[in-house]
């Protein structure tokens, strides 16, 4: 199974990114997707999951800002970032939780993509 992800860059205080990711590989169907994010010198936090059915959870601090989203038939997962801030500055990575056979799960994390907001 790999993630693959995609949409970091360069942006200015205020303006917006969208981050995708695809999974692929042996999957028998992809409980829940999610990114995370991890900024230099602090630890790997949660900025948003949703489930299979669609039920999505995000930080505080994403609230109102970003959005994430999911096609199903393709086993993607998307992050549109509004109003990016300098705090949102980390490098984002994708997770999923991927059934991979009945009853065998595993936990898989994409390579991560550099997100930079300038101030």
């Amino acid at each position: 199974v790999q993630l693959q992800a995609s949409g970091g860059g360069l942006v200015q205080a205020g303006g917006s990114l969208t981050l995708s990711c695809a999974a692929s590989g042996s999957i028998f169907t992809i409980n829940a997707m999610g990114w995370y994010r991890q900024a230099l010198g602090k630890q790997r936090e949660l900025v948003a999951t949703i489930t299979s059915g669609g039920v999505r959870n995000y930080a505080d601090s994403v609230k109102g800002r970003f959005t994430i989203s999911r096609v199903y038939a393709q086993n993607t997962v998307s992050l549109q970032m509004n109003s990016l801030k300098p705090e949102d500055t980390a490098v984002y990575y994708c997770n999923a939780e991927i059934q991979v056979a009945i009853g065998v799960f595993r936990n898989d994390w994409g390579q991560g993509t550099q997100v930079t907001v300038s101030s």
